[in-house]
């Protein structure tokens, strides 16, 4: 969810929250259930998956074509800036893949930082119930909307979670199957690090995560927007801005290495690729 910079300051977040509300226990409870739901489910999933990427942050804008497998995912950079890529930079892109397939250190690396991301977002999961209080935006026969505000007794575990704690937003659930189809979430107050002596993530910041069913069961984020702004040590800006849409997704080949991978992106035409 873009925690990379914001860990990196947060462990020195101290924040104070105003307590204007109460929790309703009932939503609460439908929180604590779909957040449950949702690791069961992405503990029994082993899928994997090719899609287009589409990302945009300051100074960059790219579409990539990515492929999952058991041992590791490739990317290949397919349009840049909205045009495609030149014969050069393609061979680059070949280059780079060629590297990390011939690299066991490098598709390690790739596995391990997948496995701390996978760890904190079940932390952050089990947190979610405790560090907000919840309340019933809207309701339908399809999906529930659940406000939350910071829960001012709670106490954060981790760096990344005391960012995360002091947003305010909604969450849509799918009530049929008790999945989490939208999450979106602003900093309602500046948060200081190091009571300001460091720096502060400023006031109005905002992420947005959608999730989107692409197989029976199966649920995956299709849309990331995050957009955060402020200082830190020694008035260094930092910065999280950053947009990443995901599409034409397609299962991949239980059977498919990560040289076969590579082989498919490296023999497969941009513009093919970027149609799929």
């Amino acid at each position: 969810m873009g925690t990379r910079s914001i860990a990196a300051v947060a462990a020195l977040t101290i924040f104070a929250f105003p307590a204007f509300a109460q929790q309703d226990t009932a939503a609460q409870n439908l929180a604590r259930q779909v957040m449950q739901t949702e690791i069961v489910a992405d503990h029994a999933d082993h899928t994997r998956w090719q899609y287009r990427s589409h990302y945009q942050k300051p100074g960059e804008d790219a579409l990539f074509y990515v492929i999952e497998t058991d041992s590791g995912a490739i990317k290949k950079k397919i349009r840049t800036d909205g045009r495609p890529l030149t014969p050069a930079e393609l061979a680059t892109e070949d280059r780079k893949i060629t590297d990390f397939v011939s690299s066991p250190s490098e598709q390690e690396k790739q596995r391990k930082s997948g496995r701390e991301d996978d760890k904190r977002a079940e932390e952050m999961l089990r947190m979610m119930p405790d560090a907000f209080y919840w309340s019933v935006k809207s309701d339908s026969p399809e999906a529930t909307t659940l406000a939350f505000v910071p829960n001012p007794n709670f106490t954060p575990p981790s760096m990344e979670s005391r960012v995360f704690a002091a947003m305010s937003g909604e969450i849509v659930l799918d009530k049929a199957q008790h999945r989490l189809k939208l999450m979106h979430g602003t900093l309602t107050n500046d948060v200081t690090f190091g009571w300001g002596l460091f720096g502060r993530m400023k006031k109005g910041g905002t992420f947005s995560v959608e999730r989107r069913e692409v197989k029976p069961g199966v649920w995956l984020i299709v849309e990331t927007h995050i957009h955060i702004d402020g200082k830190a040590l020694l008035f260094k800006s930092i910065s999280e801005q950053e947009d990443e849409v995901k599409s034409g997704f397609r299962l991949t080949p239980d059977a498919m290495t990560l040289q076969e991978a590579a082989s498919e992106l490296k023999s497969q035409p941009p513009d093919t690729l970027a149609r799929r």
